[in-house]
């Protein structure tokens, strides 16, 4: 009852009267009362003038379920949204929901995390209420073998929301981190739950710094309050998030990868840069001259040899 009064007072963006709220929700004036406590309890700054009625002051900086879905507008992604005050990994749960059935598209959003990762099981700082925590369930009909082209997607939508909500101008390092001036502003875990020749679904996971001051940023980090100088909303960009990933999966699963992989290769500052890679307890160094079609980066050798990386942590030498 209290998303659809907070639609009804956005709607409205001017006092709009008890009376009317109750007839068009069927509940009374006593009952109004209350779910308007309620909203104010979670943060809304609500006005209340006699014979005038409510009016919607400020929203607080949380990322409802609601919030996010009021004007979202997508037909797969965010359509169920299950929202945490804080979860030791919102990766955890994707993987036990993902397992019991849950919709393509099923995101799961967390304030904090406890026990935050990225990959290789490493640590994700994630404050409360300073970043944007998730993790989606999509349910692709293509190869395992083909998987990885969803972390480079994954990466090229995040790229694409930051520059039109922000202005500012992201780049990724292969495979899942997003940068800003050489500083780590994000990254994406990709998990899959397939079979031999069967994706059964996907995990994306994501983390963004976005309201972090510099006292809540690990060495090397950057968020986008400390590159703008000023704070950003966090639903505004979680919903074009949501938008551009949804694009960009359509758009590979009716026309393939070659779209994803023209974009990747715009905002990629690892291509042609000679790296190291470090991959299954070894490593490899040269160039790196492209990536295929599944995102696997194509790393020329100093013996004059092409090798696929799948995976791995690279190291940009110069």
């Amino acid at each position: 009852m209290e998303e659809k009064i907070i639609e009804l007072l956005k709607k409205k963006r001017d006092y709009l009267s008890g009376e009317e709220i109750s007839s068009q929700l069927r509940i009374s004036r006593q009952a109004l009362w209350r779910h308007i406590q309620s909203l104010k309890d979670l943060g809304y700054d609500i006005a209340a003038v006699p014979h005038l009625g409510y009016r919607l002051e400020s929203s607080p900086d949380k990322l409802f379920d609601f919030e996010v879905k009021y004007g979202l507008n997508t037909k797969i992604l965010g359509r169920k949204i299950l929202y945490f005050d804080s979860l030791s990994s919102t990766m955890d749960m994707a993987a036990q929901l993902g397992m019991n059935g849950a919709s393509e598209g099923t995101v799961i959003l967390a304030e904090a995390q406890t026990k935050g990762r990225g990959r290789l099981g490493r640590a994700w700082f994630s404050p409360k209420r300073k970043g944007l925590y998730l993790s989606l369930i999509l349910r692709p009909v293509i190869l395992p073998t083909q998987a990885s082209i969803l972390t480079l997607l994954s990466a090229v939508s995040i790229c694409e929301a930051l520059k039109q909500t922000t202005g500012l101008v992201p780049q990724i390092k292969w495979p899942n981190d997003i940068l800003i001036n050489n500083k780590k502003l994000g990254g994406i875990l990709t998990q899959i739950i397939a079979e031999t020749d069967k994706i059964n679904f996907v995990i994306i996971g994501i983390g963004i710094n976005v309201n972090n001051d510099k006292k809540s940023l690990i060495l090397g980090a950057t968020s986008l309050r400390e590159q703008k100088k000023e704070r950003v909303n966090r639903t505004i960009l979680l919903q074009e998030i949501l938008r551009k990933l949804e694009a960009n999966y359509l758009s590979l699963i009716k026309s393939g990868s070659n779209s994803i992989i023209d974009k990747w290769r715009q905002h990629n500052i690892t291509l042609g840069r000679r790296v190291k890679v470090y991959c299954q307890n070894r490593e490899i160094e040269g160039e790196a001259i492209d990536i295929d079609a599944d995102g696997g980066l194509l790393v020329r050798k100093d013996s004059g040899l092409t090798e696929k990386v799948i995976s791995g942590d690279v190291v940009h030498c110069r």
